[in-house]
């Protein structure tokens, strides 16, 4: 068996015990099941073992009977990225078997799981005598990489409500959550403690009958919340802002799913609370992938983490650009002008600072005076001196950071944010989801040659666009919805005219002032993108919409504010104009 994993195969099954149930197998001529009846295997694989890992040869083809399994892969940061959930009725390791190459994911079983076993020979044997197979097999591999109508069963569909303070009230919380996935069109059904003496199959009663299971379980409550947690695809902690975490957090023989990190820390406030403890001291205590904030009352909140759970969130990313980034202040306002919010944001260096204004709950109104404050009426570039290691020496970047965002943590947003530097140390992109939000944006912003470097001990970071100009393919690993990019990379952003018998500085002085950087930041600005170019259109494939401002500006007209935020507005309503229904559906759901 791949993996290793503790299973006992039995054979000679009847073969309508174990394949009949399955719509995928009962549409193949009955001839082909029986050709391979003798070789099939079923089996048994419990809760977080695994079935097989990355790279291990694909030697059977593999169908789920009963329980739930997860995907993972290796994302580009170390850290294990959720692919999805596989259930009852699904096929597991047929692409890497139709393309003879080992597997590509690590596959978990989240819980007590029955499965049926293939060889490659028989699967071979079928694929060759029957093409209703190959078929099948087409069509089920086309849905899953278009995100089509079988991405339903890849979500995570029971969740569990565990909070670590008696003092939250999980059932007005579970109903708000309820009505507002509703209002999503999904079906919903919220069990508590009554639920610890129900039999296995009652539950997955429930999962068959409801789109969404919500199992509400209190940390004192032992026994139930073990269980609970043991039978969820995704753990929600909910805490108290004003609280500190216990240590240890969890059981020491947690679930499969708090092993593989499917675990959320949800910070439940409470109007004016006291913050006793840091949000990332809560994502520590539990080892949760992300953090949320669910504000009392606060319908924005509520959708916002509806969303999130439905499958149905809506992420945004930004590229750097210098100037030309304004681009993305209009087209933030165009998606906001069609009712469509942002649940989770990044962005690389201007993009950035856009992206994390977004993050703080600013409006459209705060993020337009706030960029014009920062760096239209005045310039952000006018603390020239010597080049020793930068043209300028970033002191007033680091003034109006302070002013606009404060101490911030990157775990106190609003929502999820992420931006990215450039490690010039390990040759490496570093992703900032944690920390001080202002520090993790002057690295994102560190041109290199125009504004010093931000040392982070041995390491040197700069600016993001150097190795990654547009991450959002870091941004899909984030959550499970829809994503929109806005980039304005141009293959010429930067004015020729500039350097054919160009001025002495003292001569560009005299002519342009000193609060206008020399056009040596724009050559500096734009080498720090050039080597991204390349890899760049592939890259802007992963997004679900892709907004292109059509704008003609140098990527240091800091003045141009209004033509570029009209340039960003006109291309994204005219994108939303021609989207199709199903992404606009996806972008703005019902709720």
């Amino acid at each position: 068996m791949d993996g290793g994993a503790n299973v006992s195969p039995q054979h000679g099954i009847v073969m309508d015990l174990q394949l009949g149930f399955l719509p995928f197998l009962n549409r193949l001529e009955k001839a082909a099941l029986k050709a391979v009846e003798a070789e099939v295997e079923w089996f048994c694989l419990p809760a977080g073992q695994t079935l097989f890992e990355a790279g291990d040869p694909a030697d059977a083809f593999y169908l789920v009977r009963s329980g739930a399994l997860a995907a993972f892969r290796t994302g580009a940061d170390g850290r294990p990225e959720l692919v999805g959930h596989i259930r009852a009725g699904e096929p597991i390791g047929e692409m890497a078997l139709v393309e003879d190459r080992p597997h590509s994911a690590n596959i978990y079983a989240l819980r007590d799981s029955e499965l049926i076993r293939l060889p490659k020979s028989a699967f071979e044997k079928l694929t060759r005598r029957h093409a209703s197979l190959m078929r099948e097999l087409a069509r089920m591999m086309l849905f899953r990489l278009r995100g089509g109508t079988l991405r339903a069963k890849s979500e995570p569909r029971v969740f569990a409500f565990v909070s670590t303070s008696p003092t939250i009230d999980l059932q007005f919380r579970a109903s708000e959550m309820k009505t507002a996935l509703e209002a999503l069109g999904r079906k919903v059904v919220v069990a508590g403690e009554e639920a610890a003496d129900w039999p296995p199959s009652r539950l997955n009663a429930l999962e068959d009958e409801y789109d969404m299971v919500i199992l509400l379980a209190r940390m004192n409550d032992f026994n139930w919340a073990r269980q609970a947690m043991g039978r969820a695809d995704r753990i929600w902690l909910l805490a108290r802002a004003d609280a500190r975490p216990s240590i240890p957090l969890l059981p020491d023989d947690p679930s499969p799913a708090a092993k593989l990190r499917l675990i959320d820390v949800v910070l439940v406030h409470h109007g004016g609370d006291r913050r006793a403890a840091s949000p990332q001291e809560w994502m520590d205590a539990a080892e949760a992938a992300r953090c949320f904030h669910w504000r009392q009352y606060d319908k924005g909140d509520t959708a916002h983490l509806a969303r999130t759970m439905a499958g149905l969130s809506v992420g945004l990313v930004l590229s750097g650009g210098g100037s030309r980034a304004y681009a993305h202040i209009g087209a933030i306002k165009a998606f906001h002008d069609r009712g469509i919010r942002f649940d989770f944001l990044a962005g690389t260096s201007m993009g950035a600072i856009i992206a994390a204004g977004v993050a703080m709950g600013w409006s459209d109104e705060e993020i337009d005076w706030r960029l014009q404050k920062a760096f239209v009426t005045t310039s952000p570039l006018s603390d020239w001196t010597l080049p020793v290691v930068s043209l300028v020496r970033g002191k007033e970047v680091e003034k109006r950071l302070l002013e606009h965002f404060g101490d911030v943590d990157i775990a106190d947003l609003q929502r999820p944010f992420f931006c990215v530097s450039s490690n010039l140390t390990d040759g490496a992109v570093r992703i900032h989801r944690t920390g001080r939000l202002r520090d993790a944006l002057r690295a994102s912003l560190a041109i290199p040659g125009l504004l010093p470097p931000v040392i982070d001990g041995e390491h040197v970071l700069v600016d993001g666009a150097v190795f990654n100009n547009f991450p959002i393919k870091e941004l899909k690993a984030s959550h499970r919805g829809v994503n929109v990019g806005v980039d304005v990379t141009r293959n010429r952003a930067i004015n020729p005219k500039d350097f054919i018998n160009p001025p002495s500085f003292f001569g560009w002085a005299m002519r342009h002032g000193l609060s206008d950087p020399p056009p040596i930041a724009s050559l500096l600005m734009r080498a720090a993108t050039a080597a991204t170019l390349d890899e760049h259109e592939e890259t802007r494939e992963a997004a679900d919409m892709l907004v292109l401002p059509d704008i003609d500006m140098d990527l240091r007209e800091w003045r141009r504010y209004d033509d570029a935020v009209e340039a960003g507005y006109h291309a994204a309503t005219s994108l939303l104009s021609e989207a199709d229904n199903r992404l606009m559906t996806r972008l703005k759901p019902v709720g």
